[in-house]
């Protein structure tokens, strides 16, 4: 069983990241649905739950989602845009949130702009200022390394020192080679993706010095692993390769446990793809 399972509450959201494999264009089920699919997530034994999206702040319910999680003995983290995290929000969930997730593409705003909406820097630089506030709260920043930012990532590593050393949060950092994979049929990959030797390179120039936090470099290999989402419309998916590959309804799915680790698992009754449903039987 899978210590952690994704849901994905939402497919809003106020980015357009350009390699973003999160649901597009899902609608959502409603409030009393998300919260039986927050308790199976917990019934099945998962330890702990991710709300990502899209950005799982869209939703006017997300307080609730939360708090209800933490009420099931899950372990809660968020993974948020950044851009519409606030005091209000931080207040409302600071007792049942483990550990916030922020994305950061650059160590400037010029950077950042090439693949985020202008002024998100500013919004991620704001959102680790509101949580040094919060000291309990877990924080991550994670990076997606692309052709526009490869180069970069030394600088962003130096401001996350920074960062980390005037915050009493526990800090991380994620390192992810951008992963060929979208729900979208249009996307200029190789104009995205670095190669493995590339990526390689930059871990070796990033680690010759100590930093203040944990780095987690996740390779290809390593985010092609299993990988379970609850998509905001209640399917459970488990990508692979450039697949989505879709179970059903998770409220319906009798021994998640047995189905996981079954030899014909890349054979799943529907593959999902960004223009509705296509058989595979």
């Amino acid at each position: 069983m899978p210590a952690t399972i994704d849901f994905h509450v939402t497919s809003e959201c106020s980015q357009q990241c350009p390699y973003c494999w999160g649901p597009q264009e899902i609608e959502a089920v409603p409030t009393d649905t998300a919260l039986r699919i927050v308790s199976r997530i917990a019934s099945v034994g998962a330890r702990r739950i991710v709300f990502t999206g899209g950005d799982p702040l869209q939703r006017g319910d997300i307080v609730a989602l939360i708090r209800h999680a933490r009420g099931e003995g899950l372990e809660v983290a968020v993974s948020t845009t950044g851009d519409l995290l606030d005091a209000g929000f931080l207040a409302a969930v600071e007792d049942a949130v483990d550990l916030v997730s922020l994305p950061l593409d650059g160590s400037c705003e010029e950077v950042s702009a090439r693949t985020k909406e202008a002024g998100h820097f500013a919004a991620i630089m704001r959102a680790l200022d509101l949580l040094a506030a919060h000291p309990r709260i877990d924080v991550k920043v994670a990076t997606p390394v692309t052709r526009h930012n490869l180069e970069d990532v030394p600088a962003i590593v130096g401001l996350l020192d920074d960062r980390a050393g005037r915050m009493p949060n526990r800090f991380f950092y994620n390192v992810f080679q951008a992963f060929p994979r979208s729900m979208a049929d249009d996307v200029a990959w190789d104009a995205l993706v670095v190669t493995p030797e590339e990526f390689a390179a930059l871990r070796a120039e990033v680690e010759r010095r100590p930093h203040r936090f944990r780095i987690n470099w996740l390779d290809h290999g390593t985010l092609d692993r299993l990988y379970v989402m609850v998509f905001p419309d209640g399917s459970l998916t488990v990508p692979s390769g450039g697949r989505y590959l879709d179970y059903g309804p998770f409220l319906e799915v009798g021994d998640l446990e047995e189905l996981l680790t079954r030899t014909d698992f890349d054979a799943p009754k529907h593959q999902r793809h960004s223009k509705g449903w296509s058989r595979t039987e």
